[in-house]
């Protein structure tokens, strides 16, 4: 199993502790607001930024609103089966909605996620893009790929680093799910910095998240 989607049971795992045995699963309508909510379903209609999700007990708008350019919704389509991970947004005067902070999608076996700079709440939890401490990020264009050694090198416009992708836990070139990365795609990746005797000065990434892919 990927490393994101490890992560993504657990954090669902663990909300669900202390639910198992309930016949229905939980209705996010019912949950205070800023509460943390696992929940899977089908998609029924989507926007750039957003998407009703049918569950068992009804629907619901997940928002995947955030500062970077790509719109994640536009990849969805009606009938795709998705797991959400993020908070419950129950405002005053305001119909429910999710605010996601990662969305699985089953049909393309792909993770959305969130900005660091998601403009709700910076702090929002994703299970592949928490910066840790030790670890950074950095955004930039895909200068080189070398599928073979699982590496390619990004230019933040200051500096060119080389990105080593083998800890992931997925091949970002090959054509299985929606992320390729190719020669000036915008990407944003968050991993720790490890010196190499021949190489120097490499970024292990623990995750790589498309801002801009080229080929659209």
């Amino acid at each position: 199993m990927p490393i994101s989607q490890s992560l993504l049971a657990i954090a669902c795992g663990t909300l669900l502790v202390g639910t198992a045995l309930a016949k229905e699963p939980t209705d996010p309508k019912e949950q205070p607001d800023e509460s943390w909510i696992c929940l899977s379903g089908t998609v029924r209609s989507a926007s750039a930024d957003s998407f009703i999700l049918e569950y068992k007990g009804g629907t619901i708008t997940v928002e995947m609103d955030d500062n970077d350019p790509f719109a994640e919704g536009t990849l969805l389509n009606e009938g795709n089966e998705v797991t959400v991970f993020g908070r419950v947004d129950d405002d005053l005067f305001q119909t429910t909605t999710i605010e996601a902070s990662a969305v699985y999608v089953e049909d393309l076996n792909t993770f959305f996620y969130a900005s660091s700079e998601d403009e709700e709440d910076t702090a929002n939890w994703s299970p592949a893009q928490s910066v840790t401490p030790g670890e950074t990020m950095l955004r930039g264009t895909v200068s080189s790929t070398d599928p073979d050694t699982h590496r390619f090198t990004i230019d933040t416009g200051t500096r060119r680093m080389i990105v080593e992708t083998d800890g992931i836990g997925y091949n970002p070139y090959d054509a299985i799910g929606y992320q390729k990365i190719e020669v000036g795609d915008r990407v944003s990746v968050n991993g720790a910095y490890d010196h190499e005797l021949f190489d120097g000065r490499i970024l292990e990434a623990d995750s790589v998240v498309t801002l801009h892919d080229v080929s659209k």
